[in-house]
């Protein structure tokens, strides 16, 4: 395979197009949602986090469109608004879940974002971080049965999608910093840096929080005792392995999103488990 340079016009269409070509139509009016059983619906109702995932999905699409809007250069203004495209679609697929199985969540929608740039930076690398994750839950969860499987098949095509946003995230990045003369060079990699320790620094927060509180009812720290014996390493294990499945079928010369696998493997080797995977110490 010919080699690429990170920074190219080369590689700006290689993974703009790759993005835009593996989009998947469909319209949310048109998902058929099934028919649960009682036991079922009172599972998804007790999940505590739809009405955060409806705003999380709705905050990111308002940060897409506005970059989107801003982007000078046609192919990544295509691609971005594309992204922007599925974001809301997403919070549309979320919004009619939940009117379909009686779950309640909040209205209204956020402004766009005053600086669009630093917003995609923050929501990019936050998305990085919390699809690594998301990937081994929701594994866990399909191979479980915490999810019912009509539910699996429709969620699978977002896990995608989720993957197909962050590689070209990552991309994005990487093109954007090298194109950017020095001065303006120097002063978004200072963004860079700050958005990505801001989301790192916020899920080291709400972790230790979880802990303090004996895990309260957050969804992720659930998640182990609904599946089973599951520890930390497991948990971990899965989040790795679905994260090179899932970005494993794109173009091998594309940069893929590397710190929070890194990190984990990093954990995986100084960090104990005790029961259901929260750690010992």
């Amino acid at each position: 395979m010919p080699e690429l340079t990170v920074g190219s016009e080369e590689h700006k269409t290689l993974f703009c197009r790759q993005f835009v070509d593996t989009h998947h139509v469909y319209a949310v009016r048109d998902v058929r949602w099934p028919e649960l059983d009682a036991t079922e619906v009172q599972r998804l109702r007790a999940m505590p986090f739809w009405d955060e995932a409806v705003q999380s999905e709705a905050t990111a699409a308002a940060r897409v469109r506005a970059m989107a809007d801003v982007e000078p250069d046609a192919l990544l203004r295509e691609a971005i608004a594309m992204q922007a495209y599925e974001e809301e679609r997403h919070a549309l697929l979320l919004e009619s879940l939940t009117q379909r199985y009686g779950i309640t969540v909040g209205a209204g929608r956020p402004p766009a974002p005053r600086d669009a740039e630093w917003a995609f930076l923050r929501m990019g690398y936050g998305e990085c971080f919390d699809s690594f994750f998301a990937f081994g839950l929701f594994r866990l969860s399909a191979d479980t049965g915490l999810f019912p499987e009509p539910l699996v098949r429709v969620f699978d095509g977002v896990m995608d999608e989720e993957a197909r946003h962050i590689l070209f995230f990552t991309n994005w990045v990487a093109y954007r910093r090298l194109g950017l003369p020095f001065e303006r060079r120097a002063w978004f990699l200072v963004r860079r840096g700050l958005g990505l320790s801001l989301q790192a620094f916020g899920r080291v927060r709400t972790a230790l929080h979880l802990r303090s509180a004996d895990a309260g009812d957050d969804f992720t720290m659930q998640v182990p005792e609904a599946v089973g014996d599951v520890t930390l390493a497991t948990l971990a294990k899965t989040c790795l392995d679905e994260n090179e499945r899932r970005l494993g079928g794109y173009d091998a010369r594309l940069l893929r999103p590397t710190l929070v696998p890194h990190l984990v493997r990093l954990a995986l080797r100084v960090l104990p488990a005790g029961r259901n995977g929260r750690p010992t110490a």
